[in-house]
Formats: structure tokens, C-alpha cells, sequence
């Protein structure tokens, strides 16, 4: 007699989490943590702009030699490349999965209308979607120059006052970086929730180091074009 065969597996407790609501937003708020703190020390970077060509191009060098000579040149960038690229597919994947799965446990009509959101909190999924399509426009434009005439390998302070010499270079980075500025406040606020941070004694810090954070992004960012605009950075 033969013994029967058992073909059926318990799925992974990787696969389990993942498939969990919890699961995906807690990939939310790690995948939106690293991203927040790239872009806290990327702001920082680029604000070294203010101190002229010789000060910004060093510094763009040095990105490139991080970890020398035990990192190969640029194997630390692009290492930070890579968690990056891991952490917006993550964020990116979540998010849509989560929205599809909250989509399909409403009902088809409310009876009440939901009490009223924030602003920030109505237009996430819509700045996301501007946020990665701005993540695309920006690699192209100071990485890879495509949709950068006179792109200037090896020139990086002259490529970004290029960029920010045109009129559409401007709206298109300072929509982008409003949009960020909703998204974090927001996204910070509910990272420490799902994250177990929160609490009556704690929401009301939160909810500060989500506006200051969002504010000194939205700032330091804004004050590149701002500057070339206005003749500071030439």
C-alpha cells in the first residue's frame, strides 16, 4: 500500500507577514524611515551648493570615494543605490497593495461620509504617484543627463544651475518637493504608529518632529532653485 504523499506546505513566516496588513505596513514605515533619512542627508548635501562650485563638485567626488580604499570607487554609492532602489519598490508595492486591498473592503456606498481628513492625508496616494515619477525625471536629468541638454559629466554644481536656469526645471522640482513635504509629514506620522511610537504622552511630539521635518525638507530643498533663480548661486 502506498503511503500518500502530503503536498501541501505551510507557507513561510516571510510569506505570512507579508501577506498580512500589518506586514505590508510595516514595510511602509521601514522602507519610508530609510528613505526619509536619505533624503534628510541628501538635503544636507545639497545645500553645500551655497558655498560655491569648487565646495559642491568636491563633495559629489567624495560621494564617489566613500569607504577608499577598502570600497572600490563608487561601490559605496552605489551600494546606497541599491537599498534605495529596494526601499522605493518595497514602499511603492505596499502602498498600492494596501490601497487595492482597502478599495475592495469598502462597501459600494456610504451612508455617512468619512469625518474629514488633512490635506496631506487625501492627496498621499497622489503625491506618491508624483513622487515617483519626479524620482525618474530627476535621474535622468542630473544622473544620466538624458533629458539634460549640455549635461556635463563630472560637473555636477554647473549641470544643476543649468537645470534650474529653465522654467519648467523649477516647477517641476519645487511641485515635486511640496508634494514631499505633505508625504512625510503624513508618512512620519503614521510610520510611528504602525511602529508602535505613539501614545497620548508621545502624539503630540510626533505630530511636531512630522511638521518640523516637513518643513525643513520642504525649505532646504526649495532653496536650490530659489537661489539660482535669484542670482545667490550663479
Amino acid at each position: 500500500m502506498a503511503l500518500a504523499t502530503r503536498t501541501d506546505r505551510r507557507p513561510s513566516f516571510a510569506r505570512t507577514v507579508w501577506d498580512s496588513t500589518v506586514g505590508k505596513k510595516t514595510v511602509m514605515a521601514v522602507s519610508g524611515l530609510i528613505m526619509l533619512l536619505y533624503l534628510v542627508v541628501h538635503m544636507i548635501g545639497n545645500l553645500k551648493i551655497f558655498f560655491g562650485a569648487g565646495e559642491f563638485n568636491h563633495y559629489a567626488h567624495w560621494l564617489r570615494t566613500v569607504g577608499e580604499p577598502f570600497m572600490h570607487y563608487e561601490w559605496t554609492l552605489w551600494l546606497v543605490r541599491i537599498v534605495l532602489v529596494v526601499a522605493v519598490v518595497a514602499h511603492a508595492t505596499s502602498a498600492y497593495q494596501l490601497s487595492r486591498r482597502d478599495i475592495r473592503a469598502r462597501p459600494s456606498k456610504y451612508v455617512h461620509k468619512k469625518a474629514r481628513a488633512s490635506y496631506a492625508t487625501r492627496t498621499m496616494r497622489w503625491g506618491g504617484i508624483i513622487l515617483g515619477l519626479f524620482i525618474v525625471w530627476h535621474i535622468l536629468d542630473l544622473t544620466t543627463g538624458t533629458v539634460h541638454p549640455g549635461f556635463r559629466p563630472g560637473h555636477p554644481y554647473q549641470n544643476v544651475v543649468d537645470t534650474f536656469s529653465t522654467w519648467y526645471g523649477n516647477v517641476i522640482y519645487i511641485v515635486a518637493v511640496l508634494a514631499l513635504g505633505l508625504h512625510v509629514r503624513h508618512g512620519f506620522w503614521s510610520a510611528a504608529q504602525t511602529l508602535g511610537a505613539g501614545s497620548r504622552t508621545r502624539d503630540r511630539v510626533l505630530k511636531t518632529i512630522a511638521n518640523v521635518l516637513a518643513l525643513l525638507l520642504t525649505a532646504g530643498f526649495i532653496a536650490v532653485p530659489v537661489g539660482v533663480m535669484t542670482g545667490v548661486v550663479s
